[in-house]
């Protein structure tokens, strides 16, 4: 009882007392048995299925780093199961059910689709849409302010003085591609500026979108002078297309992405974007869906749980002074 109060740093415990049970932990190598502490608290065995279906692999990597070591504080278990079409999803759901998961966490782009909530709530399961621009009222949602994020990266560019900027849009089933285009006309009307249709082009979410947006964006005699680009992998698509048509980033263009994963520090020149806490997104949504799980089992239901965390401008090479 005296270490187990020294480890959970209780306060009644003399300094002499404490010091010696450091002393012993140090010279024994002890760790805590994370498994044997959450069978105690009633949470032992505790099973988080992660149900994904496409997703950029580079965001999905960030998201299993904070799952996995959240997973391992909490002494949870994370259960990975890909998915692709409808009957697929129902396949995959079937097994997460038959592999016992208390609770469910739905990454991008799966965490809008009302489809898939409906058959895990229908099992009872417990479902925490990560990313979600508008989480679904019946779930619990770990995400940024998709909007405002928009809004602060298009008057970045405005301030820059462009005035004819593009935009790449993401895929349309994955609610932040609405969301941050409505902050992109929000910066724009701010600043006075009128949005050519022309220059809005439809991508994926995926790199090879963003090369086929970007020559449409590109290869024209009015070009604009700035990209926005909704996420990075498009982002560093399109510095790609502007590098083979030999335009210069940032003197010539400007190309802004979204999210901030890897990509966007590893690419030159690096990628102006909104840096989305996805590692700490990650620890949270198992965090909260652990939370979520505690509270059904102790009173028999749990009211979804929202919340909000930080974005960050991340200004970097590819922005620059709009061109003469």
């Amino acid at each position: 009882m005296t270490v187990s109060r020294v480890i959970n740093k209780n306060v009644n415990v003399r300094e002499p007392l404490r010091e010696r049970v450091m002393a012993s932990i140090k010279a024994l190598d002890y760790t805590m048995n994370m498994a044997a502490r959450s069978t105690r608290s009633g949470m032992g065995g505790t099973r988080i299925g992660i149900l994904y279906s496409h997703p950029s692999a580079s965001y999905l990597n960030e998201v299993m780093l904070g799952g996995l070591d959240e997973a391992a504080k909490l002494g949870a278990q994370l259960i990975l199961e890909k998915c692709g079409g409808l009957d697929s999803q129902k396949k995959a759901v079937k097994r997460l059910i038959a592999a016992g998961v208390d609770g469910v966490i739905i990454p991008p782009p799966l965490c809008d689709s009302a489809q898939t909530v409906k058959m895990l709530a229908s099992e009872g399961v417990p479902v925490l849409a990560l990313a979600t621009a508008k989480p679904l009222p019946e779930v619990s949602a770990v995400r940024i302010d998709d909007f405002a994020g928009a809004l602060a990266l298009t008057r970045h560019l405005t301030k820059l003085g462009h005035a004819r900027i593009g935009f790449i849009k993401g895929d349309p089933a994955h609610t932040p591609t609405e969301v941050r285009y409505e902050g992109f006309m929000k910066g724009m009307a701010e600043a006075g500026l009128t949005v050519d249709p022309s220059l809005v082009v439809q991508g994926q979410f995926t790199y090879k979108s963003g090369l086929q947006a970007g020559m449409t964006l590109l290869d024209r005699q009015d070009r604009p002078t700035a990209i926005f680009a909704s996420n990075d992998d498009m982002g560093a698509a399109v510095v790609a297309v502007a590098h083979g048509l030999r335009i210069r980033i940032p003197e010539d263009l400007s190309v802004c992405g979204f999210d901030d994963t890897p990509v966007a520090s590893t690419i030159w020149p690096q990628l102006t974007t909104v840096h989305q806490p996805i590692v700490s997104m990650g620890r949270n949504a198992v965090a909260t869906i652990f939370e979520k799980i505690k509270e059904g089992r102790s009173s028999g239901s749990a009211a979804p749980i929202h919340r909000l965390m930080k974005f960050t401008l991340m200004e970097r090479g590819s922005s620059g002074q709009a061109p003469d």
